[in-house]
């Protein structure tokens, strides 16, 4: 099997990305759970719609690095290891698997597999989430559930589907431009 090399403007569109990611995870709305409403669930969906599952999963475990090491990147312009082990911290580390299901649904395959695969990394990320804020807080997994999974669910479905409809046409205008080959890249 023919392994492919990344491109100088695949890596600079993966960093450019992950750029992306952060500045969208800055705009938030606290809640007194201690997991904000933010857009970083539109970010990652778009970033795996993007660049797919291999470079996408690479963008989004960069933006986890950076935020770990202190970069201000995670929501509300925090970082470091205790955002990644507090309350909110299952949803970053969920991000990646969310990502990357999100760019495997950009291959060939049945009608409706980006969206599908996209509603399946946000139920990865949300179980993420949950079970971290039920070890971090005390609370039962239901009630975990009810605090930080149930009151975002409509926005995050939201948030995959049109980051799948804008990352489609972003695949079509970068496959025009020669930047990236969508049928051995992503």
């Amino acid at each position: 099997m023919k392994k492919s090399k990344l491109t100088t403007k695949q890596i600079v569109l993966t960093g450019m990305m992950t750029a992306v990611l952060a500045v969208l995870s800055i705009v938030t709305i606290p809640l007194p759970t201690g997991v904000p409403v933010t857009l970083q669930t539109f970010a990652m969906a778009f970033c795996g719609y993007v660049l797919g599952w291999k470079l996408g999963g690479a963008s989004s475990a960069l933006y986890l690095i950076l935020g770990a090491i202190g970069v201000p990147v995670y929501a509300g312009m925090s970082g470091g290891f205790g955002a990644l082990l507090g309350p909110a911290g299952g949803f970053i580390f969920g991000f990646i698997p969310m990502a990357m299901l999100c760019g495997a649904g950009i291959k060939k395959g049945f009608p409706g597999k980006p969206f599908v695969l996209g509603i399946a990394g946000l139920a990865v990320c949300h179980a993420f989430g949950v079970v971290q804020f039920s070890i971090v807080t005390g609370n039962t997994i239901p009630a975990s559930f009810l605090a930080v999974s149930v009151p975002y669910i409509v926005k995050d479905v939201i948030s995959v589907v049109v980051a799948e409809i804008l990352g489609a046409a972003v695949r079509k205008a970068l496959s025009a431009a020669h930047v990236m080959n969508y049928g051995t890249a992503a």
